[in-house]
């Protein structure tokens, strides 16, 4: 069974023109490099037959995978979240409870995280740690150096 995956409208997008970009140029490139180390003569001693057939394997695989993805994707309207629990989607403000450091993050999907634009993944420790939690709870996460303890103050739209 496939796993849904629920993306902004932006991130599904990039996942199409990724995967756009790999079946319309990727794809041919790679059966001209085959085409090219086959024309080189006998393919029992071809290493370069060999890693273009090897590359197109990869290729291919990545492309599979990139449709399934987006197959089994759905796109959240960020303006019907409930805001009262974090969720996907959701921006979330939080406090270390030992440091005292005040963040703020966006819980997004594997394929969207990106650290320095403050969104985390919901498959990370912290993400799964603040899933379902509320304003004023605190979430215990378990980390490699320990356990983490951060108090949700906010949780708005995206």
């Amino acid at each position: 069974m496939s796993k849904v995956s629920y993306y902004t409208a932006e991130g599904l997008k990039k996942l199409r023109d990724e995967l756009n970009q790999l079946k319309d140029v990727e794809r041919p490139k790679a059966s001209q490099a085959i085409a090219e180390a086959r024309d080189k003569g006998d393919l029992s001693e071809n290493a370069e037959y060999d890693a273009a057939k090897e590359a197109q394997g990869m290729l291919e695989m990545r492309i599979s995978k990139l449709e399934e993805v987006v197959a089994n994707a759905r796109v959240i309207n960020e303006s019907q979240l409930d805001t009262s629990k974090v969720l996907i989607h959701s921006n979330v403000k939080i406090k270390n409870q030992s440091t005292g450091a005040e963040m703020q993050y966006k819980l997004v999907a594997q394929s969207e995280a990106d650290l320095k634009s403050g969104k985390i993944s919901v498959d990370s420790p912290i993400g799964k740690g603040l899933l379902g939690k509320e304003v004023g709870d605190t979430a215990e996460i378990s980390v490699p150096n320990g356990t983490m303890k951060f108090e949700i103050l906010e949780i708005t739209r995206g």
